[in-house]
């Protein structure tokens, strides 16, 4: 399967890209990522092709990933995109600079998006956006919103064939690629797993043994609504106050910056300077129930790629857990994807949010809320601190489940936008 899959990658892309190379690790949901960018980039739908590579430029933009920018730098200049445009947004056509405050406000802020935003898109006269060319935009700047986060968070560098990209590379913030197991380096910190320590092993007991006890307690007793909507409140609370000491402002370089406006402009935790932001139910508006049929119907098959996509990767598992075998992970995998959409405001009825705490210690919590919310300041010491005995696999399975998490976040906030626009 892997050498049909980088086959047709090579085939649809003209390259092997460190992408598909990490992500090869998961090979059924690399297919259902690659058959989903490959529709959107490439197969019939409402946007011309050298649009699409310059939305996914300004996406992976705002987040600084120079990484993506290049790539789609020379695939838009392959399908014929004007060079002119990549002097800088504003000397892109209208219609593309007026989705830029989309465009941040989906990478930084999505709770603030609201049907006026949309409205103003679709009723600029001459540079309107139409409904089924929006949800084209959205979806690609939301693939490319949460790529970037996979492509910091597992430290993808540039292919050896490309600027910047080069085997033996000096040290750098991030200085780590989980690739470079395939260009054949492993570095002076050897990228293979860690060896194994005591505390290392202990931690991989005392989180079996978390979710023993949480299943025991759930077969036991259920909390009441009340008390699960404080916990919810309580966690998005505490979410706002997890952050790095590695935290700090990095001025965005001139080559990336020029293709997005309001540089400075930047994710802030929702209660910040007392502003509130109302929760998000997820019962009141949700992929599977509303926003899979609004983006089917206006980008047919699109919204069945994504929800396999979506399925895939919260279903995944092998079963094990660093060294241990036969074990169920659901619990898990709930608790991240959760956590996630909690601090992105999204709260669903049915779980409880006290399994979190239980669940993710601090430098994981770091690590996610670093790769989701600013990607472009995770460093290789986030990715080496959590799970520690864990195969680089199952951190790039925690690294698939952060991708979809956040896309789907940042979707639900423009569809139900886009909803609320259209009734």
């Amino acid at each position: 399967m892997m050498h049909t899959l980088f086959a047709e990658s090579f085939a649809t892309l003209g390259r092997l890209d460190n992408v598909t190379l990490v992500m090869v690790f998961h090979p059924q949901y690399l297919e259902s990522f690659l058959k989903t960018q490959h529709y959107l980039l490439q197969m019939d739908g409402p946007l011309p092709l050298h649009y699409r590579h310059y939305i996914g430029i300004m996406a992976a933009a705002r987040h600084q990933c120079s990484y993506l920018v290049n790539l789609h730098v020379n695939d838009f200049l392959h399908v014929g995109g004007d060079p002119k445009w990549l002097n800088g947004l504003e000397n892109a056509p209208q219609k593309l600079q007026n989705l830029g405050e989309l465009n941040k406000m989906l990478a930084h802020r999505p709770w603030l998006i609201t049907k006026e935003h949309i409205e103003q898109l679709l009723k600029t006269e001459e540079n309107s956006w139409s409904l089924a060319e929006l949800i084209h935009a959205v979806v690609l700047l939301t693939h490319y919103h949460s790529l970037a986060s996979f492509t910091f968070g597992c430290g993808i560098s540039p292919e050896i064939d490309c600027e910047g990209g080069h085997t033996f590379r000096p040290p750098s913030v991030s200085n780590y690629c989980i690739c470079d197991m395939t260009n054949g380096y492993h570095g002076v910190d050897d990228i293979h797993a860690s060896p194994t320590t005591t505390e290392s092993v202990c931690e991989v007991e005392a989180l079996m043994e978390k979710m023993k006890q949480l299943q025991e307690c759930r077969d036991e007793e259920e909390a009441s609504q009340e008390e699960m909507a404080t916990r919810f409140e309580r966690e998005k609370r505490e979410s706002m106050f997890v952050c790095s000491s590695e935290d700090e402002e990095s001025a965005p370089t001139r080559d990336v910056s020029r293709h997005f406006e309001d540089t400075s402009y930047g994710y802030k935790d929702f209660s910040r300077h007392g502003m509130h932001v109302p929760t998000f139910r997820a019962q009141d508006y949700s992929w599977e129930d509303h926003g899979y049929s609004l983006v089917n119907r206006l980008y047919p098959d699109v919204g069945q790629l994504l929800d396999e996509k979506f399925h895939i990767a919260y279903n995944l598992t092998y079963n094990t857990m660093a060294m241990h075998k036969d074990v169920d992970t659901s619990m898990l995998r709930r608790a991240i994807w959760n956590y996630i959409h909690c601090m992105f405001g999204i709260r669903y009825d049915d779980y409880d949010y006290g399994e979190i705490n239980q669940l993710l210690d601090r430098s994981f919590k770091v690590y996610i809320k670093t790769v989701v919310c600013t990607p472009e300041k995770t460093t290789k010491r986030m990715y080496d601190s959590f799970w520690r005995q864990f195969e680089h696999s199952e951190k790039v399975h925690v690294n698939l489940l952060l991708v979809e998490a956040r896309m789907q976040a940042e979707l639900l906030y423009a569809l139900r936008a886009i909803t609320r626009y259209m009734t």
